[in-house]
């Protein structure tokens, strides 16, 4: 049995769906804070599976330890953790205590309970302002311009430290590009909560009509076109390539980190163009100041993942942006629902729009 910890939401959400597909047996751990149960509900409706699930913090040693001894888990994918980058600015502490210690409070209970496979969701936010382009992983990390950034570093740095004391670990760090898209049932996606940080999923909710317009920040990058150049990746190439890594710790001890990205970088105008084809109008946009923090490019060399685990991205720019339009147009509000008096979960938007 695989324990997905932060199993409800975007990314973790489809991971679970990839296990079941696969024949795996799953326990999520998730406290919703940041994720919703509905999205669970509708994987087991596409996979004819149900994944176990207890509502309960990471950072709970004593529910952790409960849960490794009633469940025969033999590896963990950690998703759970914090990752709006704004917030994170706000509010440090929070960062540093949900996804730093909370890591550690995993690997104190998976270690009591003799459990040493762990496939960590990191970011490419570790390599910081890289000077060079494209990143592979033997590029140095950098100094993360953010506390959510930096809260992943630590925990990297927390578990190589671990894996060096004990060689009984296999530990794969999965440093993620720009996640996008949305299974392609339209039934799975992305429903962050309030205001998006991220240039998709808020050019969807201007698109569906819950935002008046995007607002681009910064046109004078040294870039092709002066705004932001990032690699993007389909969510469900993301999850298949967690199952991946997860067959390869099965061979390998020690810390393993892998790049999960395309290969290719994507400028802000870009993405609005193409989103703009998909949608079939215009979007409407306008250009402001520079936001502190954010950096010009910044795109991945995956051949690491490609040779080592016999993965690579498959679905190109124009499938993340239709499977990510089918899924908002058809969930206008996320998954934000509430029970009508006959019984069937509606949308309901006062309920999305305040949270």
């Amino acid at each position: 049995m695989i324990l997905v910890t932060g199993g409800a939401g975007y990314i973790g959400s489809h991971a679970v769906l990839e296990l079941l597909l696969a024949g795996n047996e799953v326990l999520v751990l998730d406290n919703l804070c940041n994720s919703s149960k509905i999205a669970l509900d509708r994987v087991e409706a596409l996979t004819g599976r149900k994944a176990q699930f207890v509502k309960g913090d990471v950072r709970n040693r004593s529910l952790l330890n409960a849960l490794f001894a009633s469940y025969p888990v033999t590896a963990v994918l950690h998703f759970a953790g914090l990752k709006a980058v704004g917030e994170s600015v706000r509010e440090p502490l929070r960062y540093y205590e949900t996804n730093v210690s909370g890591s550690i409070a995993l690997c104190q209970a998976m270690a009591e309970a003799g459990i040493f496979k762990l496939v960590f969701s990191s970011s490419a936010t570790v390599y910081g302002d890289s000077p060079k382009m494209p990143i592979t992983e033997n590029c140095p990390t950098g100094l993360p311009t953010n506390p959510y950034g930096q809260s992943k570093l630590m925990a990297e740095n927390v578990l190589k430290g671990l894996a060096e004391s004990d060689p009984r670990w296999s530990i794969a760090l999965l440093r993620y590009f720009n996640p996008i898209g949305a299974h392609e049932s339209g039934l799975i996606g992305e429903d962050p909560n309030g205001t998006p940080n991220n240039l998709l999923p808020y050019m969807l909710q201007v698109a569906v009509g819950r935002r008046k317009q995007l607002s681009i920040y910064g046109a004078d990058y040294p870039t092709p076109d002066g705004t932001g150049v990032r690699d993007y990746i389909h969510v469900v190439d993301l999850a298949k390539g967690h199952l991946k890594a997860l067959e390869r710790l099965n061979l390998v001890h020690g810390v393993s980190t892998w790049n999960l990205g395309t290969g290719r970088g994507y400028s802000v105008r870009q993405m609005v163009t193409a989103f703009e084809e998909v949608i079939g109008r215009r979007l409407p946009h306008v250009f402001k100041a520079r936001r502190p923090g954010d950096i010009a490019q910044c795109w991945s060399d995956p051949t690491k993942a490609r040779e080592e685990l016999g993965w690579q991205a498959e679905k190109d720019l124009l499938t993340m942006l239709t499977d990510a339009w089918r899924w908002q147009s058809r969930n206008p509000q996320g998954y934000a629902v509430e029970q009508t008096a006959t019984g069937k979960a509606e949308a309901n938007p006062e309920t999305a729009l305040a949270s």
